[in-house]
């Protein structure tokens, strides 16, 4: 067996960088100073056909592992798919078909090895054991825990002390999960910090069976574009990994200066020295739209190549140079209901549009824009935390602060 040569410390601190929650570190010293490749886990279920960065979160850390020499299980949850993952739901979840997980896994076969080694990557299904698993099999994998247990999750507790419903399946979820981790021996399990009832899941049933529980690593959750709630595609904040590269660069340069760091430290491969560095330099003067600049071509590279990244930035600054901003716009601050700020509504009390009905017409016509970036919906709300250039045809223009 291959032994592990880098120093512990060196691997701390990489396992380390942007993690939200180690259980248990000292746990997860004594496996590495076994001197052996780990087995890390991590699974995704396929309840969409594209990746986004907020996905990549958990398989960039994967990526670190591989490059530390440790082995990496890429689980595809296509038997606990078709369950539902009631993780962060106030209503049961609708399974998905089997020709949805079927074609949503391949697509996430194709987008992983953006990132992955594909030599260095075992993709494994879990329905390669569950779906031998006997009825019997199953009434004794659901008495290995409690209703009280499942009760302690925050996501059930909500919901049953709201009179909402929880079906008998959705327990299922977490003890599943946590059996794949004995099934597939797992030393480390990846996470969201939303996951965290599931994760530590896998340690009790590997302890029942026998085994040394795995630690426990969990990310945070990227937030999207408004800098506030998480990079989803249902709430239109995301950057999806297949996006066209001035798709892409356009997406990350609208993202704010502080959001910039968290992308950094989430989503770059660059050392966090070289990354301090970079906050030193905008300390200095020196343009946050040019340490942007390095983050977007990085990230363009990776899901496409370095010419289209070079392109895209051209392209951004040919556009920018274009839509040249005035130096003395008026700078406006407006509180923002919970629900996001209507676009038109805003326009409109900014003084940038006569009215809604103007402001509609303006974005039908393209010629809305927040830093340079057609609105391309007028029933897009603008959410708490937003700061950017909004114009409305050529010569309005102001610096809007959503509180």
């Amino acid at each position: 067996m291959k032994s592990i040569e880098e120093p512990i410390d060196k691997q701390l601190e990489i396992i380390r960088r942007g993690a939200d929650e180690i259980l248990v570190e000292k746990d997860l010293v004594a496996k590495l100073e076994e001197g052996r490749p780990l087995r890390i886990k991590a699974g995704f279920d396929p309840t969409a056909p594209d990746l986004h960065l907020g996905h990549t979160v958990l398989i960039n850390k994967l990526r670190q592992f591989q490059d530390l020499g440790h082995e990496v299980l890429f689980l595809i949850g296509d038997f606990t798919g078709m369950i539902g993952d009631p993780t962060g739901k106030s209503a049961t979840r609708p399974p998905l078909t089997p020709e949805d997980v079927e074609q949503n896994s391949k697509t996430y076969q194709q987008q992983i090895f953006k990132i992955l080694d594909k030599e260095k990557t075992k993709v494994v299904f879990n329905s390669e054991w569950m779906n031998k698993m006997s009825g019997t099999d199953m009434i004794k994998l659901a008495a290995s825990s409690t209703v009280a247990r499942m009760l302690e999750r925050d996501d059930f507790s909500k919901r049953y002390k709201g009179g909402q419903s929880i079906a008998i399946h959705e327990f299922l979820y977490p003890l599943i999960q946590g059996y794949d981790s004995v099934h597939m021996q797992a030393d480390i399990e990846l996470g969201g910090t939303d996951q965290k009832f599931n994760l530590l899941m896998g340690r009790q049933l590997q302890e029942q069976h026998g085994q040394k529980p795995q630690c426990v690593l969990t990310m945070p959750i990227l937030e999207g574009l408004d800098g506030v709630q998480k990079m989803s595609k249902s709430l239109n904040n995301y950057i999806g990994i297949a996006d066209e590269p001035k798709d892409m660069f356009g997406k990350i340069m609208s993202i704010s200066d502080d959001l910039m760091w968290r992308y950094f430290e989430l989503l770059s491969f660059r050392p966090m020295s070289e990354i301090e560095g970079f906050k030193r330099e905008m300390e200095d003067g020196k343009n946050p739209r040019d340490i942007k600049f390095l983050l977007a071509e990085e990230i363009i590279a990776r899901f496409h190549n370095e010419a289209e990244a070079i392109a895209a930035r051209e392209g951004f600054i040919a556009q920018f140079a274009k839509n040249k901003i005035p130096d003395d716009i008026p700078e406006l601050s407006f509180d923002a209901p919970a629900e996001g700020y209507p676009i038109a509504n805003l326009l409109k009390d900014a003084g940038l549009c006569s009215s809604t009905s103007d402001a509609m017409r303006m974005i039908q016509q393209g010629a809305a824009k927040i830093d340079g970036e057609k609105v391309a919906d007028k029933s897009v709300k603008i959410m708490k935390g937003t700061e950017g250039v909004f114009q409305v045809g050529k010569r309005k223009f102001a610096r809007l602060i959503v509180n």
